[in-house]
């Protein structure tokens, strides 16, 4: 039995006869105890299988979600935290295309659900919040789970943390979630994971003094842009081009062209065909960051990093500009999205080894934090030698879906050697794609981003 109770504007849920210390009553609170409007029936994308069934809705806060349940479901719920994120408003077809992009889990039997996230822009503890009030609509109106796997994808993966974190028994009432599965993460949380945009701006000024340009009103690039500033990714694209002429092969550049580029490869230690993306989002992320969620002062800086690789890199240092990370903004983006490493239930990653967008020495820094979070027993990382940031291949996460259900199971933590040899098996069902690298470990994320000074 249960009834609900409603205090201070958040819905309490209290089971009776749950078992626990003296057969009394759990109370469980948190955004998966809200009072939700059942889902709608909803035609499933056609990556779905077509024996599923979907459904979608629009939740209290505003989140689109979708969630689609395999005629054959084996009672696991993936519980999906999109990347991005997007700084425009959600729409459903945003759930459509994760739902697309993540279809083999539905086809490997979990059920799937996906929130679009209330608003666009970067605020993880509001995904998280969205992402665990889905978890209490799929629960009220589609089934109890055996199992919940909270999954996270690239900026997601930063949301699935902060939700493990801050979800828990001891918060909610219930453990909300079995186990965490996070690829393609970007997971030095967001004072370290985006230093390597600050430091692209500021080096790419140096080369190209475009953005702004001279007859432009000056602002700290540290921001992305001024509050208030619209700019469109095409006029990036524009001026990126009038100077590094990306949008031509390397042969068709002038000699200072493709200098100017191999600079930037070189420094920032991003690949040419990163650089306008990188570029926008040092603008864009930036400037919502800093404009809508900061304060209007920026939490990236670059005092004390020291840039090589360049033709010259005395001039460089004594060239760029220099910010200073201002400490409030710095702990706000901290409190957003830094992860602490306590981490209550398995945690089971994978990163494509030369991912171009969320660094695999990331995942060294996300090891040391769980270390010191006390949660390193129960974190094991895989690595692979091929794939994409989006999407690696269809066997590789089923491979390891089933190797860390079997780790909640049993309490055996797999090995990466175990999970690459089990990965072959799903090849005959889901086609060629295991490529796991067992014996991989990413050097430390300073090898690959200049250390600088950062707020006490």
């Amino acid at each position: 039995m249960h009834r609900s109770l409603r205090l201070g504007g958040a819905t309490l849920l209290v089971l009776s006869g749950v078992a626990g210390c003296g057969g009394g009553s759990v109370t469980l609170s948190g955004p998966a105890s809200s009072i939700e409007k059942a889902p709608q029936a909803t035609t499933c994308p056609t990556a779905v299988p077509a024996t599923a069934s979907c459904l979608s809705g629009v939740d209290s806060k505003g989140a689109y979600y979708l969630i689609a349940k395999p005629a054959n479901w084996n009672g696991t719920l993936v519980l999906h935290a999109h990347g991005g994120p997007s700084l425009s408003a959600p729409t459903i077809e945003r759930a459509e295309e994760d739902l697309t992009r993540w279809a083999i889990m539905v086809k490997a039997g979990y059920a799937w659900a996906g929130s679009t996230f209330r608003q666009g822009g970067v605020e993880a503890r509001a995904a998280a919040e969205d992402t665990e009030r889905l978890r209490g609509i799929f629960r009220s109106h589609v089934g109890k789970p055996e199992r919940t796997i909270l999954h996270g994808q690239s900026w997601g993966a930063a949301v699935a943390v902060k939700a493990a974190e801050t979800f828990t028994q001891e918060t909610v009432g219930e453990q909300p979630y079995d186990g965490v599965l996070l690829s393609s993460g970007v997971l030095g949380g967001g004072t370290r994971s985006y230093d390597f945009r600050t430091d692209l701006r500021v080096v790419y000024q140096y080369l190209c003094g475009n953005h702004p340009r001279p007859s432009e009103p000056q602002y700290a690039l540290n921001l992305g842009l001024p509050a208030g500033t619209s700019m469109k990714q095409a006029d990036i694209a524009s001026r990126a081009n009038e100077c590094l002429a990306l949008n031509k092969p390397a042969s068709q550049r002038t000699a200072e062209q493709q200098a100017k580029v191999q600079t930037l490869v070189n420094v920032i230690r991003i690949p040419e065909s990163q650089i306008l993306s990188h570029l926008n989002w040092g603008t864009l992320h930036f400037q919502d960051i800093s404009s809508k969620r900061t304060g209007g002062v920026s939490p990236f800086g670059n005092e004390g990093a020291i840039y090589t690789g360049s033709s010259d890199d005395v001039a460089l240092n004594a060239g760029v500009l220099r910010y200073r990370a201002d400490p409030t903004a710095y702990r706000k983006l901290a409190d957003d999205m830094d992860p602490t490493g306590k981490i209550p239930v398995p945690v089971l990653t994978v990163k494509w080894i030369s991912d171009p967008t969320a660094f695999v020495e990331l995942d060294a820094y996300f090891r040391s934090l769980m270390q010191r979070g006390g949660s390193a027993g129960r974190l094991v990382q895989t690595f692979t030698n091929e794939g994409t940031h989006s999407y690696i291949s269809d066997p590789t996460y089923p491979t390891l879906m089933k190797a860390l259900l079997h780790w909640v199971a049993t309490g055996t933590k797999p090995t990466p050697a175990e999970i690459a040899s089990a990965c072959i098996e799903f090849e005959a069902q889901f086609g060629a794609g295991c490529s796991f690298s067992p014996s991989y470990t990413p050097a430390a994320l300073e090898t690959r981003v200049a250390a600088r000074q950062r707020p006490e």
